[in-house]
């Protein structure tokens, strides 16, 4: 009997869309940079948000994220994007980035727990998120470029 539950739990796990309530979503890791107009290149390992769960899921409870790490949330197409930071616990800057690669706005230092809807203003391919203040610390502004496979 307990070989069979065993089975069956495993098997609801490896079914896509069927992860438990409370399960962390499992992230690829990959790696971005970003270029600034004044010559600037700075690297930073992310995680991939994908799928709708991972999106759902993003930053949430993490007490702390290493400086040059980051998350990347990929859209299937560019749209018009809303984040908030329900139970996200650090401080974030959200950089919205075109299909293109080029960022177009930037949400400084998102206050954690808020549920203030912090939209896009413009379609968007991709939103990174990086640690709060990091964007103005190294100069990173909107015209940017970030480069990643994601992007044309």
């Amino acid at each position: 009997m307990r070989s069979i539950l065993l089975r069956l739990f495993l098997l609801v796990l490896l079914v896509p869309g069927t992860v438990p309530a409370g399960a962390a979503e499992i992230f690829e890791k990959s790696s971005v940079v970003i270029e600034t107009a004044k010559g600037g290149r700075f690297r930073f390992d992310v995680e991939l948000a994908q799928t709708p769960g991972q999106m759902a899921q993003g930053m949430m409870f993490r007490e702390r994220m290493a400086e040059d790490a980051g998350m990347l949330f990929l859209m299937a197409a560019e749209q018009p994007v809303s984040f908030w930071m329900k139970n996200t616990l650090i401080p974030l800057d959200m950089l919205f980035v075109g299909a293109d690669g080029r960022i177009r706005s930037i949400h400084a230092n998102a206050v954690p727990r808020s549920l203030a809807s912090i939209p896009s203003g413009a379609p968007v391919k991709a939103v990174l998120e990086i640690n709060g203040g990091m964007a103005a610390r190294l100069g990173i502004r909107p015209g940017d470029r970030v480069i990643h496979a994601a992007f044309k």
